[in-house]
């Protein structure tokens, strides 16, 4: 039984790190695993794989995650006949003196060997904002441009509604893009969002974080390496945002994720995309990709039905197969590709 254990705490450790529904965790693999083989060297090398591991020393989920995993890992334990470990029981009195901080890490592992690490809200709404936390369609997003980096590289991305920054920082980190500007428009989104390209070791251009103001300031967007690309932090107003500004911005790609969720939001968006669309001078169009989670069928109808009035062309991408960052599959995520 030696062969599918390091499978095992490895998948373990992949969705441990990223703070995954505990319900995702492979427990009854576990429970079969032990069950054939009741050993305690298996649940010490998932235990060294996620509580333990350098990352979420340094990085860690919240500590009512923590709480509720080892919890779960010693009730396998004592359901079999497998000798006691007392570092696992160690480990859960050390998170029980913990107390609960307002924000917690979570650790995406990326199929290059590298990380993305972000410091979250654990709470759903936090500052009057959704946008302090990763969403599914983030997710999604990412993982479709890292099977196609050859869209992002050498090219200058924008990405409107960057919330926390998951999907911007692994196209950073593996798609080499020149120059990659990350926008949102709500204060405290953009501080936590500059706080975590840091993180990740980026650096934002200096005083980037602010209004987008005038073309000339686009046009110092232009990036100089893409395998360190100029990375922006930008104010963006769909609403109030100017032709002339987003001119300046010279976007060869435009994505964005989980920003169709809201009717009125959506007619500021295709406003918007209305603009980039008449913004274009002597450039092409940038080519737009829209990842979105469908909570509301009737919402993300409306979202095609205005693009269709605008004349704005779309078609849906096919999910892709594998599964580096969702771990499970989510059928109602969903990708657009628009034709400005």
């Amino acid at each position: 039984m030696a062969e599918p254990r390091p499978g095992l705490a490895l998948l373990f450790q992949r969705r441990f790190l990223a703070a995954r529904p505990l319900r995702s965790l492979p427990w009854p693999e576990l429970e079969q695993s032990l069950r054939t083989a009741p050993d305690s060297a298996l649940l010490a090398d998932i235990l060294h794989k996620t509580i333990l591991h350098p990352l979420c020393v340094k990085y860690p989920p919240s500590a009512k995650y923590r709480r509720c995993f080892l919890t779960e890992l010693i009730k396998k334990l004592e359901s079999t006949a497998a000798e006691p470990l007392d570092e696992l029981y160690e480990a859960l009195a050390d998170v029980l003196k913990e107390g609960e901080s307002t924000h917690c890490y979570k650790n995406y592992l990326l199929p290059t060997g590298d990380c993305v690490s972000l410091a979250e809200s654990p709470a759903l709404i936090s500052g009057g904002t959704t946008g302090l936390l990763t969403w599914e369609a983030a997710l999604h997003l990412a993982q479709w441009a890292l099977q196609n980096p050859g869209l992002f590289r050498d090219r200058t991305v924008l990405e409107l509604g960057s919330g926390i920054g998951f999907t911007g920082i692994a196209i950073c980190k593996t798609c080499q893009p020149r120059t990659f500007i990350f926008s949102d428009c709500h204060p405290r989104v953009l501080r936590q969002l500059g706080e975590n390209i840091q993180l990740n070791g980026l650096t934002p251009e200096p005083d980037s974080t602010c209004s987008i103001q005038t073309e000339s300031q686009g046009q110092e967007v232009e990036g100089q390496n893409c395998q360190n690309p100029t990375v922006i932090v930008a104010e963006l107003d769909w609403g109030s945002v100017t032709e002339k500004q987003l001119l300046g911005l010279r976007a060869d790609v435009v994505i964005a994720a989980d920003v169709v969720y809201d009717p009125e939001i959506i007619l500021a968006l295709i406003g918007m995309l209305q603009k980039l669309s008449t913004s274009r001078a002597d450039r092409k169009a940038p080519e737009v990709f829209i990842a979105s989670t469908i909570r509301n069928p009737d919402t993300y109808q409306l979202f095609q039905a205005e693009l269709d009035k605008v004349g704005i062309r779309w078609q849906m991408i096919p999910a892709h197969s594998s599964c580096n960052f969702l771990y499970e599959v989510q059928p109602d995520v969903t990708l657009l590709q628009l034709f400005l």
